[in-house]
């Protein structure tokens, strides 16, 4: 048996390596470093992605009051086609409420308004995504609703936005689903200051302009051509009316789908879906600025959305407004152009497809702004020029189409607006 050595010789046998059994425990001592250090890396990063989830997941308010007044209506609400039960149907609401540091836009009057509002088709297929536009001085009926104050008004035949400013976002779903048919499956409010903090988290939006700017209304003031607008020049540009074109509701509706075109395409373009360094602020504001149903109030819910579009191609994510004409009895309010408005609705119902062309291209095949023009049917060839599936190129001669599919004047994603 061997001697044991000194306690002192031992120790500084082990210090220089001296004994065959200190490589082994020197191993032993760095792998528990390693893993004790590694355990605290992950320990830190998934106390703050939790920590992170939880301050996004926080940030949006959740609109109970709607989903009860909804349920309330349930019976007279449209039911889903069953072609279409995967589809999705979404109302985005812009309100122009003047509270919350919204003051300089207008006096706050106590009230809340719809100053844009979409319906956005989300399809079964997930293959694309078709938002319409729906004037705020459209002439529709509106259902009795609850007023903040729990009275109830009475049904009545309005301007569109009276709905919101009346009755809230409940009522304006209600009149939105008696006005096409369509069951409105979730929705989104967006306030103006939310609005701007989404364009400062993607650095800006890109805009080109054929003439200067000089709006005080919009306090906005911009030279002509190329622009990259932040987000307080972003919402003076896309609420502006007299200042730009001839001052139509109109002109700022295509204005607004372009405008989301080029966001959707700016934050595809730089990655911002793919990076989370870039992606975290946009997530921040964009939560901060919402208001949602139950269904759509957690940062999971949201994300699983977001995953089902990521595969939409921008040339698929069109934008349109619902035809409409100036009202027969006052020229300063819109109508439904009845026919070609029902064929819009009637395709989304049933998830059927929809194409969007600039109206440009519309006239040329004896169309007009709010002429669908209708694709050959199945096995026909295809017209010179057309784009049949809406990827801003035109199809190949003789390419057969499958489907009837009506063509509405509109824009996509995938056209800059400095195009």
């Amino acid at each position: 048996m061997l001697a044991e050595a000194p306690a002192g010789v031992a120790v500084a046998a082990e210090a220089e390596g001296g004994t065959p059994g200190a490589p082994a425990r020197k191993k032993r001592h760095w792998v528990r470093w390693l893993a004790g250090g590694a355990a605290v890396v992950v320990l830190v990063a998934a106390g703050t992605g939790w920590y992170f989830y939880k301050k996004l997941d926080g940030n949006i308010t959740t609109d109970t009051g709607a989903a009860a007044e909804l349920r309330a209506w349930d019976k007279e609400r449209p039911t889903q086609a069953p072609v279409a039960l995967d589809a999705q149907n979404i109302l985005l609401i812009g309100s122009d409420t003047r509270a919350g540091g919204n003051e300089k836009y207008g006096r706050d009057e106590g009230t809340q308004r719809s100053d844009t509002t979409i319906l956005l088709h989300l399809a079964a297929d997930r293959k694309s995504a078709t938002g319409v536009s729906l004037p705020r001085d459209l002439m529709v009926d509106i259902p009795s609703c609850t007023k903040a104050d729990g009275t109830r008004t009475r049904k009545m035949f309005a301007q569109f936005n009276w709905a919101f400013e009346m009755g809230g976002t409940a009522c304006t779903i209600r009149t939105v689903e008696k006005l096409t048919g369509i069951r409105i499956d979730h929705h989104m409010v967006v306030d103006f200051e939310g609005f701007k903090h989404m364009v400062d988290a993607v650095d800006g939006v890109d805009v080109c302009l054929k003439e200067p700017i000089d709006d005080k209304d919009a306090h906005l003031k911009l030279d002509a051509g190329p622009q990259t607008l932040n987000g307080e020049q972003a919402l003076g540009y896309v609420r502006a009316r007299k200042s730009i074109g001839g001052g139509s509701d109109t002109e700022r509706m295509d204005r607004q789908q372009q405008f989301l075109g080029s966001l959707v395409n700016k934050m595809q373009s730089n990655g911002v879906l793919l990076n989370p360094t870039k992606l975290y602020p946009v997530l921040d504001a964009a939560t901060k600025a919402l208001t949602t149903d139950p269904g759509l109030d957690s940062l999971r819910d949201l994300y699983d959305l977001a995953s089902s579009m990521r595969d939409v191609p921008s040339e698929r994510v069109q934008f349109l407004t619902v035809p409409r004409q100036p009202y027969r009895y006052d020229r300063n309010r819109d109508e439904l152009i009845e026919s070609k408005a029902e064929k819009l609705f009637k395709q989304l119902r049933e998830d059927a497809p929809v194409s969007v062309a600039p109206a440009k291209s519309l006239e040329k095949q004896g169309g007009s702004d709010d002429d669908p023009v209708t694709t050959p049917t199945s096995g026909g060839p295809v017209e010179p020029g057309s784009d049949n599936d809406g990827d801003g190129k035109p199809d190949d001669p003789g390419t057969p189409s499958p489907t009837p599919t009506p063509t509405f004047a509109g824009t996509n994603a995938a056209r800059g607006m400095c195009e």
